[in-house]
């Protein structure tokens, strides 16, 4: 009696199916992190239908073209599981798509990172505003001013001119520190 094609099957079965040993499917899911089956009490491993294709898929690549896991690996990070089913039922045309359609919205995301980007410049630019270059030393707010001018500290003097050239230029690494941290993110 054959089970439904929507059935659960038993790692001796998916093995019996894709001609490999049980232990080389345990290992398997030691190595490629989708392969998640249900395990009932007593460890007994269930693996559904999409399991079952996913593992035809990385069998096909491993044994019949010739991948390493690395490459299978790589693969499955860079296009995802349907992929990797779509190459192991044989349907090139699928698979071919879903590359299609994982470059295009790769192109798309670096799209909007770069226009986030450009925004983001824009807006620290209108409220840092321009900072002016002086002939001894870096300008942001009119912070260094002449000696009788400039910010007033909490004790209600006035700052040196040495001590208001390293607060600007402190400040100053710090939005170099915040431009570089945004451009990670």
């Amino acid at each position: 009696m054959d089970k439904s094609p929507d059935a659960f099957r038993t790692i001796s079965e998916v093995a019996e199916d894709l001609d490999l040993p049980q232990h080389v499917l345990r290992f398997w899911e030691t190595r490629f992190t989708h392969i998640k089956p249900m395990k009932r009490g007593g460890g007994r491993r269930y693996y559904r239908p999409l399991d079952v294709d996913l593992l035809k898929g990385i069998r096909h690549l491993l044994y019949d073209q010739g991948y390493t896991i690395k490459g299978v690996q790589r693969l499955l990070r860079e296009n995802g599981t349907q992929f990797i089913i779509a190459l192991g039922s044989g349907d090139t045309a699928a698979a071919e798509a879903i590359s299609q359609q994982k470059q295009a919205n790769a192109r798309q995301e670096e799209a909007l990172a770069a226009e986030q980007d450009r925004v983001d410049a824009a807006e620290e630019a209108a409220v840092m505003g321009t900072p002016k270059p002086a002939a001894h030393g870096r300008r942001l707010f009119g912070l260094i001013k002449g000696e009788e001018e400039g910010p007033v500290a909490a004790d209600g003097k006035r700052l040196s001119k040495d001590n208001r050239t390293l607060l600007q230029e402190t400040l100053f690494d710090l939005l170099e520190c915040k431009r570089l941290l945004d451009q990670v993110r």
